[in-house]
């Protein structure tokens, strides 16, 4: 059921629901997340029930602020505290130590958990009323509220379609940034770059006063986290990345006949076939961002089978973009 989220009594009604272990799904900055009470792991073990996802597979907890991380984290390094005060509330993750007593479920067994704060207003409202509760709930976790490995959702409606209406839905409109979190290990000893998001790099390393480093700059398994695996974002059409050449001389060969294609690109294309969906790739790296996963879910439901998309730049820019398309291409 879709309930408005900017109503008071729509968020008190979420807060009993989470307080009782049932799921609530809600809006974020980012996208929309299929939130339960992470500090009870029976409420979280519905979630990884209710996506198809493996209990092993971290979730993120989403937290009212920096107060709140204490609750989960055993120890926050000083650039830690530098990438919150700099990009909290916002789409910024932190892998940080977890307090041993809590957050078993959602940190999928490890000693480490995923927090982070979200900026959009409902979320900051429903967090905030899930602290006024008695009991409180501290942290929500909330993984994308969608089946795992598929699409993340962008606005109400989508999650409505993947769960139907037997969960609830604060409807917050469509999410502004569109794909998920930059996530940061930060309990490595200097700030690890996990996955990308619409922070780049250059923003992330000016704020914590340290260089980024990648997984392979360093010896030993670091700790999972969310989406970081090869196959990811998906939508059940195949996607290709190409560049825009090869693209335009797919599109020749197969001529006049083509169909049940979806093409997604920069560059203007040339096409025989009048039954080709074709949707032009904004040259904003940020506004891509924010389209990406609406588009692939138009795609998915006027029954495409292949989706052709022109890769983006390799620049910094879009490196977000570039990963969550690069994992659904691996499907």
């Amino acid at each position: 059921m879709i309930l408005d989220g900017a109503a008071p009594d729509a968020i008190q009604r979420a807060v009993r629901a989470l307080a009782a272990g049932d799921l609530v799904a809600f809006p974020t900055e980012t996208v929309y997340g299929l939130g339960a009470d992470a500090g009870s792991d029976a409420a979280v073990a519905r979630i990884f029930e209710a996506k198809g996802r493996p209990s092993d597979h971290p979730l993120i907890v989403h937290v009212g602020g920096e107060a709140g991380v204490s609750r989960f984290a055993s120890e926050v390094p000083v650039f830690a505290h530098r990438l919150m005060r700099a990009f909290w509330p916002g789409p910024l993750t932190l892998i940080l130590p977890r307090r041993p007593d809590v957050g078993t479920g959602a940190a999928g067994g490890q000693a480490s958990i995923g927090l982070r704060c979200p900026a959009h207003p409902v979320a900051q409202a429903l967090l905030a009323a899930c602290e006024a509760a008695v009991p409180p709930i501290h942290g929500l976790a909330a993984p994308s509220a969608n089946k795992f490995g598929r699409v993340s959702p962008t606005t109400a409606e989508h999650v409505r379609s993947e769960f139907g209406d037997a969960l609830w839905v604060l409807d917050g409109g469509p999410c502004r940034v569109g794909i998920e979190s930059t996530i940061v290990d930060c309990t490595r000893g200097a700030p690890v770059l996990l996955r990308p998001g619409v922070l780049t790099r250059g923003q992330v390393e000016a704020a914590c006063g340290e260089p980024l480093l990648d997984p392979a700059d360093l010896e030993g398994t670091g700790p999972r986290a969310s989406g970081t695996l090869e196959s990811h974002y998906a939508p059940h059409a195949r996607v290709r990345l190409m560049d825009a050449a090869a693209l335009q001389t797919a599109l020749d060969v197969l001529g006049a006949d083509a169909a049940d294609i979806a093409t997604y690109s920069r560059t203007i294309l040339r096409t025989k076939s009048t039954r080709i969906l074709r949707r032009r790739m904004p040259e904003d790296a940020v506004e891509t961002a924010r389209q990406l996963f609406a588009v692939l879910r138009d795609f998915d439901a006027q029954g495409v089978k292949l989706i052709w998309i022109e890769a983006p730049p390799d620049t910094p820019e879009w490196e977000g973009v570039r990963d969550r398309l690069r994992r659904a291409s691996a499907s």
